[in-house]
């Protein structure tokens, strides 16, 4: 919490509100914890008028930030990193220029938690991994990094390695005090991203001299029989055909995420969400949030819940939230009837066979249409397009349960 409270008199509640609701939205934006007696309720007030408004963006200092300017500018081949806060912030168009007029190589932070660069970019490179090792060794070659929005870095396993390769500087920009005094490597400067990246644009020279990063590669080649189970590529290969493009993507199966990344990029701003920490059961009641939040805003898109089965488990309660609320979501649980994200774990460390990461006889559609949903299980590529093309405009929430083939993790 940023800030945790509880008035000592009746007559403190409301400005506690007003204080709790400036704190919250302060950056970097979270949660406040406000805890009012309860009889305090009970009390008259005659009348409360001091509501006020509180900036909620800080402007960047600029002459640093003419410094870091001409430091990029002069970067031979410099790669930028966006980070969740850049699209929070609403820059995902101010990042796109930026790297543009650079010519620089983008790369996707670790753990990202939202998008914030279209993944279909000709200078889009992919995420940067998950490890010391993996983060220094994407890096190579680059002789200055420049972080935008984003920690340096977050990091899942433990593969060690350099922070950054030989050779190469760093350049961080964040809202968030924090962020910036935790950062390993390179010098911070402190501000909104969104307003950073637009001041950059105008100050940084063009990058027209610089080559262009190689193509990333495309997803690869699925086979044309279809596997039995299914493979969580052919999951993703098909979900990519019937995806509307307007759908936003909530996803928790975390030992699928780079197949994820590779049929199903993220082309729209605001269209991505994902757990930022590794904790499991994030995503059920996340996409209920996502939904609630676009109806209220006014907004209709489908929410598409990727999932596995183990994380389906600990907030499964959520989807009764959803079917309350006739919500627009799609969740895809891939049951491979194990917690393969830890299994992976355990062979990174040198542990295999741990007790407890098989899930074998749940009965996951089931479970589902105990709470209120409209539920199905597939086998096929045909019935998971079929299934989820009927989903999307069921004007309700779907749990759609597909058989797959366990995947070691990528760490």
């Amino acid at each position: 919490m940023k800030w945790s409270y509880e008035p000592a008199r009746a007559e403190d509640v409301p400005e506690a509100f007003m204080r709790a609701y400036a704190q919250a939205l302060q950056p970097p934006a979270g949660p406040v914890h406000l805890s009012i007696p309860m009889d305090d309720w009970k009390r008259p007030l005659s009348g409360f008028t001091r509501v006020r408004t509180v900036s909620d963006r800080v402007a960047p200092d600029t002459e640093r930030l003419r410094g870091f300017a001409e430091r990029i500018s002069a970067s031979r081949r410099p790669a930028l990193v966006f980070g969740p806060e850049a699209d929070r912030s609403g820059g995902w168009d101010a990042a796109v220029a930026l790297a543009e007029k650079l010519r620089a190589s983008v790369y996707g932070a670790p753990l990202l938690d939202r998008a914030s660069f279209p993944e279909d970019h000709p200078l889009f490179c992919g995420p940067l991994g998950m490890s010391v090792k993996t983060v220094s060794d994407r890096l190579a070659g680059h002789d200055r990094v420049v972080v935008i929005g984003a920690e340096v870095f977050r990091y899942y396993p433990y593969v060690p390695g350099d922070y950054l390769p030989e050779g190469t500087d760093l350049l961080q920009i964040t809202g968030d005090p924090e962020v910036a005094a935790a950062a390993r490597v390179g010098d911070s400067l402190l501000g909104d991203p969104r307003t950073a990246i637009e001041l950059l644009v105008d100050m940084v020279g063009e990058g027209s001299t610089r080559t262009a990063p190689e193509p990333m590669a495309r997803p690869r080649e699925l086979p044309q029989e279809p596997n039995s189970p299914l493979t969580p590529p052919e999951v993703y290969g098909s979900l990519s055909r019937v995806r509307p493009p307007d759908a936003v993507i909530v996803n928790e199966s975390t030992s699928t995420m780079a197949q994820q990344f590779e049929s199903l990029p993220t082309v729209r701003t605001g269209s991505f969400f994902a757990t930022a920490s590794g904790g499991i059961g994030w995503a059920v009641p996340a996409a209920v949030g996502v939904a609630l939040g676009d109806r209220d805003r006014g907004v209709e898109r489908p929410v598409v819940g990727l999932i596995g089965d183990g994380s389906f488990q600990y907030s499964v309660q959520a989807i009764w939230t959803a079917a309350q609320h006739d919500l627009p979501i799609v969740y895809v649980v891939m049951r491979n009837q194990e917690y393969s994200i830890l299994k992976s774990f355990a062979e990174l460390e040198d542990t295999p066979g741990v007790p407890g990461l098989d899930l074998p006889g749940i009965d996951i559609a089931s479970v589902a249409r105990g709470f209120g949903c409209r539920a199905v299980d597939v086998e096929t590529t045909e019935d998971l397009e079929r299934e989820f093309t009927a989903a999307v405009t069921a004007g309700t929430t779907t749990v759609i349960v597909v058989s797959t083939q366990p995947q070691k993790a990528m760490l």
